[in-house]
């Protein structure tokens, strides 16, 4: 009764615990396997009637053999159920009564078919394996039979059964899983009454079964597909070098002649010029504020076309080039009336 409420128990947990992880088992699947079958010692009393009579009666059996097939649904997040059909057969090994074997006997046969309803978990390890934790009860059609010196007897009994579950499962295809598969099985209460061929009939402890098997399963709903492959749109193509648009040559004061900064702020615009292909130049003079507005003027137009003759050098035509001068009326630094201001004399170099 002990191993009964660790099931029950078992199945109770299984029923209110959450999910977190998630199956590959989605809908409808079938199961088929096969193994090895052990039944422990039965324990029982035997009652006859020609003489009335009461014995402790033993049997224990030989490995045998089943196989089970499953219909299930997997609700997703590791949960499924199914129905489960069972059928399993063990010869009888020895039969004693009263702690001796018993007189007269030859061999015998417990053969099983049950129905159950099972409920699992499934509980992820690696990408195509998991484990699986279960519980079902339903019921257990059994038939036990004895051959002697005498007729053969044998009876049939219907019991309430209950089984616990554990197993291992592989991924072998999105929708094909190989599985291993123990079950802790218990009919309760089994009897046999073989009046009136024998006069006698057996009550005894519960069969203790314990299968292990082999099996392949099926899920009819397919895993799902993983995420498509995006692939990754092309760089884009390289930004086009803009063009410089202007360059600024700087003058000592009262002076129109090219330093060798100058010089190379001249050859820096003549490249470019010829790099991006600039169809006109514009050239504009500067002065700063230290002398008279007609001095500046004549001044800021000396050093344009200072300029101009360093980029018809540089290799420009100089046609493509345009001269003006501004005199003090554009400073790039406002100042008062006779301030020596730097930034303001100074040539502008348009493309």
């Amino acid at each position: 009764m002990k191993i009964r409420s660790l099931l029950l128990g078992a199945a109770a947990s299984l029923a209110l615990g959450s999910a977190a992880n998630a199956t590959t088992i989605n809908g409808w699947y079938v199961s088929l396997e096969g193994g090895a079958n052990w039944v422990e010692d039965w324990d029982h009393t035997q009652f006859t009637t020609a003489p009335p009579g009461t014995d402790l009666a033993s049997a224990s059996f030989d490995t045998g053999w089943a196989v089970l097939a499953s219909v299930g649904y997997g609700f997703g997040g590791g949960w499924r159920a199914e129905f489960e059909a069972g059928y399993r057969d063990n010869d009888i090994d020895g039969y004693t009564s009263n702690g001796v074997p018993a007189p007269g006997f030859l061999d015998g046969n417990l053969r099983e078919a049950s129905l159950m309803l099972n409920v699992l978990y499934d509980i992820p390890l690696t990408e195509r394996m998991s484990f699986t934790l279960g519980a079902g009860a339903g019921g257990d059609f059994s038939q036990f039979e004895l051959n002697g010196t005498g007729p053969t007897v044998e009876d049939d009994n219907w019991a309430f059964a209950y089984q616990g579950i554990a197993g291992l499962n592989y991924a072998i295809g999105q929708q094909t899983s190989l599985f291993l598969n123990y079950r802790y099985f218990r009919s309760t209460d089994p009897e046999y009454d073989f009046r009136p061929v024998s006069p006698g009939f057996l009550e005894g402890d519960d069969h203790v079964k314990h299968t292990a098997t082999i099996g392949l399963r099926y899920a009819f709903g397919a895993a799902p597909a993983p995420a498509p492959m995006v692939e990754a749109p092309p760089p884009p193509p390289p930004a086009e070098p803009v063009a410089p648009r202007e360059f600024i040559v700087f003058f000592g004061h009262n002076k129109s002649n090219l330093t060798p900064e100058a010089l190379s702020v001249i050859k820096q615009a003549a490249d470019a010029a010829k790099e991006f292909g600039s169809a006109s130049i514009q050239v504009v003079g500067h002065a700063d504020r230290s002398g008279s507005d007609s001095y500046n003027q004549k001044l800021s137009l000396r050093r344009g076309t200072a300029v101009k003759g360093a980029l018809v050098s540089e290799g420009i035509s100089g046609g493509a080039i345009s001269v003006s001068g501004k005199g003090e009326s554009d400073p790039m630094v406002p100042t008062a009336d006779g301030v020596r201001e730097p930034q303001n004399r100074r040539v502008h170099i348009s493309l």
